[in-house]
């Protein structure tokens, strides 16, 4: 690691390590937002790598599989709410990087690309927090900063520690508006990797429990090393392949679930899965393939409701 980024990385682990389990690790609830006239819009594959721009699209198997997805977390017993999409906002799909919440608290993004700034225009959604839960907002999609929320944010909510990966998707001062408005104790800054997009890609915080993390996510794999040391026996590294299989983009729900596609499923090796059972965790997956296309995975599915 870079001298600066080292004495960073390794402050904020030492700091990590200190901070005591003081919150719920998993949401209590969570939304989706449903796919609708689904297609791959050409202004995210700008700097998304994992998008399938040439890959043709399935628009009812991608309504199905989230149908599915939403049934399947009902059925293992995870509160769910689902709002409707719409055909001018495709990437709505993915709504953790628009909507975010802290306990009373939502949380607006300042998306990169026009076509997702449209999503965080949406009152609906707004509306049902402010009169449903009675959640103030936080919106920061009207400050001049890029803030693709809990996309470019890893929180361990445990310890309301987190993890910002900078891109074309975040920039610094999203950071700290970010750090602000989730009232995170600490916050760890770093560079992506070239090619990588989004944290929750590289990077999962599994309910306080551990990490799930690949090094060559990060531009320093250093960094990823001071996390991985914070969290000891309890830091699950993968690799690559992976990481491209979307392993990284699960979830932690419920008292023992962790959540993936079943593509990220299929690509676990054997250490990372005995080392996930080891932390306590049951694998849950579900048929996504037609959505990944977009360039996201399960995680990038689940709005959190704190």
């Amino acid at each position: 690691m870079q001298p600066e980024i080292s004495e960073q990385a390794e402050l904020f682990a030492a700091e990590l390590r200190r901070t005591p389990i003081s919150a719920p690790g998993v949401p209590r609830a969570v939304f989706l937002v449903s796919p609708e006239s689904f297609f791959l819009a050409a202004e995210s594959a700008r700097d998304n790598v994992y998008m399938q721009m040439a890959q043709a699209v399935d628009g009812a198997r991608a309504a199905e599989q989230h149908r599915q997805l939403a049934r399947a977390l009902a059925a293992a017993g995870v509160p769910v709410m689902s709002f409707a999409g719409a055909a001018e906002t495709p990437d709505a799909v993915f709504p953790n990087n628009v909507y975010a919440t802290a306990p009373g608290r939502l949380i607006v993004g300042a998306m990169r690309h026009p076509v997702r700034q449209r999503e965080a225009r949406r009152q609906d959604i707004r509306d049902w927090f402010r009169a449903v839960l009675g959640y103030a907002e936080i919106n920061l999609s009207t400050r001049p900063l890029v803030a693709e929320l809990t996309g470019s944010l890893v929180i361990d909510r445990a310890r309301r520690i987190g993890f910002c990966g900078l891109s074309e998707r975040c920039d610094r001062a999203g950071a700290a508006a970010m750090a602000a408005a989730f009232d995170l104790r600490h916050m760890l800054i770093f560079d992506l990797a070239g090619g990588e997009y989004h944290s929750n890609v590289v990077m999962s915080a599994l309910a306080g429990r551990g990490v799930l993390l690949c090094p060559t996510g990060f531009a320093d794999p250093g960094v990823a090393d001071a996390i991985a040391s914070a969290y000891g026996d309890s830091a699950i590294l993968i690799d690559p392949a992976e990481k491209a299989a979307f392993v990284g983009n699960c979830i932690a729900l419920g008292e023992s679930g962790l959540w993936m596609s079943a593509a990220a499923e299929a690509a676990l090796r054997p250490a990372t899965r005995s080392a996930l059972i080891r932390l306590g965790f049951q694998i849950h997956s579900v048929a996504l393939d037609e959505l990944e296309k977009a360039g996201g995975s399960l995680r990038c599915m689940i709005g959190e409701i704190y």
